[in-house]
């Protein structure tokens, strides 16, 4: 018999190592918006959205001044964060913007509309929101057709102008 994972299970945290922890926050807190909840000696700190204990644990244990993890090598390739609305993921794109963060992507996958970029210590980012499930793309046997195409970030950031 073949077991199947339980559809309330989730994901419940990243815990990501860094080089350098006050510029790692500066992007997670400062710039995406995720609040500290608490610092763990000076080595290691815990941020979420909404007072969750945490949602990302950033650490220097094994990494402190080191360079970025190799891109050619296994190994996580994205963290994605979830938006609960498209206009909040249009209001972080705005903050990006306006700060001149660099972009490395952003596509509709017909499930969800996503942009990428990378942290400061080069681990991916993906920050994206889900179209209700009703809305995603299906063949005609009712198969579920994601895909990537290019994002409409004016469209998106006609959520933010329209304030």
């Amino acid at each position: 018999m073949s077991y199947t994972t339980p559809p309330g299970t989730r994901i419940g945290h990243v815990h990501l190592k860094v080089t350098d922890l006050e510029r790692s926050l500066a992007f997670y807190r400062d710039l995406l918006g995720f609040e500290l909840q608490q610092y763990y000696g000076d080595s290691a700190a815990f941020i979420s959205a909404g007072g969750y204990h945490h949602h990302i644990g950033l650490n220097t244990w094994h990494s402190k001044n080191a360079g970025p993890a190799p891109v050619r090598a296994a190994g996580l390739y994205h963290t994605a964060i979830v938006y609960p609305t498209r206009k909040d993921l249009a209001i972080v794109l705005k903050r990006l913007i306006d700060a001149k963060y660099p972009l490395t992507g952003a596509s509709d996958h017909g499930v969800s509309e996503a942009i990428y970029l990378n942290d400061p210590d080069k681990n991916g980012v993906e920050l994206y929101w889900d179209r209700p499930k009703e809305q995603w793309p299906k063949d005609a046997a009712g198969n579920l057709q994601m895909m990537t195409e290019p994002l409409d970030l004016e469209g998106l950031l006609v959520l933010v102008d329209s304030q």
